[in-house]
Order: C-alpha cells, then sequence, then structure tokens
C-alpha cells in the first residue's frame, strides 16, 4: 500500500517539485500540495494523509500552530517539518508538539523519502545538524516547569527491558540504534514503544524523552543498579 504524503510549503516551486519526484515513486502518492497552513487542515479533513511534510514558515497559520492542530485531532498521522532555518523555537515546539521529524530542506530526495518511510514505520527523524541541540533541550527542560504527567500505576510496571528503550530514547537514539545497542530487531523495539506509551498513556516517543529526562523514575533505578 502506497503512503499518502500532503506536501505543505508555502513556495510553489517547491510545491511541485516534491510532487514530481515523489508521485514518481511507487510506494509513495502525494495526495495534495497546499500553500497555507489553513489549506492543510482543511487537506487533512478530506484526505486523511499518513504522512505530512510541513513547511514552518507559511503565511496565516505557521507549521508549529498547524502541528499542534493536527496532533490533537489526528494523533495517528505522522509529520515532518521541513525549514530552511536553523531555528531552535521552531525545532523544540514542533517536536513537542507531536512532530515525528525535522528536517532541513538541503537533504537530498532520496534522503527525505528515506525520512519519510521511517516516520510512517514509527520511526523519529531528526537532521544531524539539530539532534544535539534537541538532546540538550530536553535536558534543560528537567530544570524547568514544563512537566510531562504519564499514568503512575502504568510506570510502576515498565519492565527492565522497557527501561532500558526509555533510556535510550531519552538519549536521543533511533529505532534502528536501540536495536542494535539491545540486540532486537526494529519491529521488536516498536512494539516495545507502543507497549510503553500506552502504559504511560503518552502520546509519542517525544513526550516519553521529555519526561524521562524529569522522571524521578531513571533517577531512582539508576541508584538501584549501583
Amino acid at each position: 500500500m502506497k503512503i499518502k504524503v500532503l506536501v505543505a510549503d508555502d513556495q510553489e516551486l517547491t510545491r511541485d517539485c516534491l510532487k514530481i519526484v515523489l508521485g514518481r515513486r511507487d510506494d509513495m502518492e502525494v495526495i495534495d500540495a497546499v500553500g497555507t497552513g489553513t489549506d492543510v487542515i482543511r487537506s487533512v479533513r478530506k484526505q486523511q494523509p499518513d504522512v505530512i511534510l510541513m513547511d514552518v514558515r507559511m503565511p496565516g497559520m505557521d507549521g508549529v500552530t498547524c502541528t499542534k492542530i493536527i496532533k490533537e485531532n489526528y494523533p495517528g498521522i505522522k509529520i515532518i517539518v521541513l525549514t530552511t532555518f536553523d531555528d531552535d523555537e521552531y525545532v523544540f515546539n514542533a517536536l513537542r508538539d507531536g512532530a515525528s521529524g525535522y528536517l532541513l530542506k538541503g537533504i537530498s530526495m532520496q534522503e527525505l523519502a528515506e525520512a519519510i518511510i521511517k516516520v510512517n514505520s514509527g520511526s523519529a527523524m531528526i537532521n544531524p545538524d539539530i539532534a544535539s541541540k534537541v538532546i540538550t533541550f530536553f535536558s534543560e527542560m528537567a530544570k524547568g516547569s514544563l512537566s510531562i504527567q504519564v499514568d503512575r500505576n502504568g510506570a510502576e510496571e515498565i519492565g527492565e527491558t522497557e527501561w532500558d528503550i526509555i533510556t535510550l530514547v531519552s538519549r536521543g537514539f533511533s529505532n534502528k540504534e536501540i536495536s542494535a545497542e539491545l540486540n532486537f530487531s526494529e519491529g521488536t523495539i516498536r512494539n516495545y514503544l507502543s507497549t510503553i506509551l500506552s502504559k504511560l498513556a503518552l502520546r509519542d516517543r517525544t513526550q516519553l524523552a521529555i519526561w524521562a529526562v524529569q522522571s524521578e523514575y531513571l533517577g531512582k533505578r539508576g541508584r538501584e543498579q549501583r
């Protein structure tokens, strides 16, 4: 089954280019290409895409606001935020609100297609130039007022392997890196993550990473292992 992709960019040339190139692939279908945040919301309601390529700077409603609205109403839709700007505020806010990836527009079309496939399968994609800033930001949030709440009963039910995975997620590891570290298949890691999110009543791995950095559970576990 083809991955249904919605392209959202205020530059017509960029929209047309992405639509043409991605549309040539056998595993993807560009179901719409729009230029404003309002049009993104309208298209999502009609088309129900699997993945959205979301420009952050669009007239009327920016991509971060759009991401928040879509993830609140359609949590299953994956969003990759695209920008030409290495802008911390956009990065952190988009990921906080549920984006599954954040990529700079300078990447190749092949890299973008691979990112779409990975995000659609449940992985996260962050441009390497941005990844270290994201992890630093998560660490700084542990000292701040932003707090992620979880089901405390569910947290008490987390097993040893699940804690290992949570620890690696909090360090910014991808599913592929976690599978290599723990010697499990990527499919197994995805299943574990799904179970973890369900137990904790969290929306996605971004919330999981923030909670893990802030949580007393990881600190308590580390003390118990010493």
